[in-house]
């Protein structure tokens, strides 16, 4: 079977903790087998297996199997906490409402309490129905549950199953035996998991089954959970309740090569099916938005937003090496955004190709003001001060960026290269914009930040970054701020960069900003036969 770095570290660990008994437990295969046949008693309810009984692939068997089988010295279960990440369309909520349906029925738990739980309660009543579509279609369950819209329950052990979100109005005063986390990857906070597994210390085996698919935000509590996977997977800390299993494409893979796409998707074949795979990945090519969503929900791969103009595998790829001392002499044209005094400032040239097909070349300059640095780095999560030790970032002294630094900074540039134009955003005009006009003679041009000025240069920023024709020599800080660049998009289809609000997120996308205004009036003078309109 084609499997990924960290399934092929679960089964390990599963092999590993087989040999070691009673070390990590004993492994109860009765009751292993107990649960896995248990789902021969429910059917699929839509698609094309509507109807059909639910045989669990080989690596449903796994988790069912090693949730259920795996005991501690006392005859309890020995896992109390799951995560399975798998990728879109792979029936891990299928999966999740017979996990459900099995604690709810037959785990022999007296008054059993079921939650599936979710940011939103109608998210959470999507395994929840569900498991209410499995228990209609078979006989032998239907004959013990009574169903109502958000409730099932068993008189005769006291038991119920319901949906239960954050927004729920009575999140205190349950006591659950099992508890299923649909899309742990849009949970804002633990608040929902802390009640439930806070909640479960009357239960004597209690489960928190959490299901999801790659996450954006390696900081939430996806993030969390996926880093504790990990580390507990690769065994750099032992968590002998925590199961885990992880599908992805691991780092080094091609996500264009459909051999590799089983990693992330483990019922590939019967769902998704290969051609719709195809599909999504010819589309990914061709557009940046659709990529970063094609990485994360069908492959595994974490990226910071599906918004993002361009993904960060797709900007790595086409860093190249740059040698400054090549350039000179070379004509190139500059972007100059001032952005806040307070914050970063960026400066970026762009190189045109020499022959038709060849790549534009970026350098990019940043300048930061010195007071506060520790505590601007806290509050954007980067660290300015060590990329001002490797000469990445230029500190100039003060609270405000000094805009004589900057303005020494470009004609000390001007001496090592052509520098025919510099644009700059018109409403930040200031003394320093008229200066590089009127006392150095630079040509500066005023260009606008909407969608007039900035869709066509940003379409085209995306475009050769996808044709791998673009070189940037992989810039730390200019990578940071592509990670942080989205788009915004108007009714008729055009894009420009959305400004995160920097104080809120920390995010900055100055350095993207210039290199755009810089590629714009490179151009525009690139070729008469593109269409620009006017900045």
């Amino acid at each position: 079977m084609v499997a990924g770095e960290l399934v092929r570290a679960a089964c390990e660990r599963h092999l590993r903790d087989l040999a070691a008994q009673p070390t990590r437990g004993w492994f109860d295969q009765d009751a292993a087998e107990h649960a896995v046949k248990f789902f021969r008693f429910l059917s699929h309810s839509k698609g094309e297996w509507a109807g059909d009984p639910f045989a669990l692939e080989p690596w449903q068997q796994f988790i069912v199997g090693s949730l259920f089988g795996w005991m501690r010295d006392d005859g309890t279960r020995r896992f109390r906490r799951a995560l399975v990440e798998v990728g879109k369309k792979n029936g891990k909520s299928t999966l999740a409402a017979g996990v459900g349906l099995y604690l709810f029925v037959a785990d022999g738990e007296p008054g059993a309490e079921i939650y599936t739980a979710a940011t939103k309660r109608d998210q959470a009543r999507i395994i929840h129905s569900e498991a209410k579509r499995m228990v209609k279609k078979s006989p032998a369950l239907r004959k013990r549950i009574l169903v109502l819209k958000d409730n099932m329950s068993i008189e005769e052990t006291d038991s119920k199953y319901e949906p239960l979100g954050a927004d729920a109005d009575f999140m205190e005063g349950i006591n659950p035996h099992g508890s299923l986390i649909d899309e742990l990857h849009v949970h804002k906070d633990r608040g929902v998991i802390d009640v439930l597994e806070n909640s479960s210390g009357a239960r004597r085996q209690p489960l928190l089954f959490q299901i999801t698919t790659a996450g954006s935000d390696e900081l939430s509590v996806w993030g969390q959970e996926h880093e504790h996977a990990g580390q507990m997977l690769h065994g750099s800390l032992e968590d002998d309740s925590f199961f885990a299993y992880v599908a992805k494409i691991d780092d080094e893979d091609d996500w264009e090569n459909p051999k590799v796409w089983p990693k992330a998707n483990p019922n590939y074949g019967v769902s998704p099916k290969p051609a719709e795979m195809r599909d999504l990945a010819q589309r990914a090519a061709q557009l940046p938005s659709a990529l970063s969503a094609f990485l994360r929900l069908r492959l595994g791969r974490r990226t910071s937003a599906d918004d993002r103009a361009i993904p960060l595998e797709v900007w790595d790829a086409t860093s190249g090496v740059i040698d400054p001392a090549q350039l000179r002499g070379r004509e190139c044209y500059a972007g100059l955004d001032l952005s806040s005094r307070i914050d970063l400032t960026a400066f970026v040239l762009d190189f045109p190709p020499k022959e038709t097909e060849g790549p534009h070349t970026w350098l990019p300059y940043f300048f930061i003001p010195e007071k506060d640095l520790v505590e601007r780095s806290r509050r954007d999560r980067v660290d300015y001060a060590s990329w001002a030790r490797q000469g990445l970032i230029e500190v100039t002294p003060g609270d405000v960026v000094d805009y004589k630094q900057v303005r020494h900074r470009i004609n000390e540039l001007r001496k090592l290269y052509h520098i025919r134009e510099i644009a700059f955003d018109r409403w930040g005009a200031t003394q320093l914009s008229q200066e590089l006009q009127d006392d150095d003679g630079f040509t500066v041009v005023p260009m606008g930040q909407g969608y007039a000025s900035m869709s066509a240069p940003t379409k085209e920023l995306m475009a050769l970054a996808l044709q791998r024709r673009l070189r940037h020599g992989g810039h730390p800080v200019l990578r940071w701020n592509i990670d942080c660049l989205a788009l915004a998009q108007d009714s008729a289809g055009n894009v420009k960069p959305s400004k995160p609000d920097r104080r809120k997120t920390g995010k900055r996308i100055d350095g993207a900003v210039a290199g755009i205004m810089a590629l714009d009036r490179a151009i525009r003078h690139e070729s008469d036969t593109v269409e620009w309109k006017s900045a």
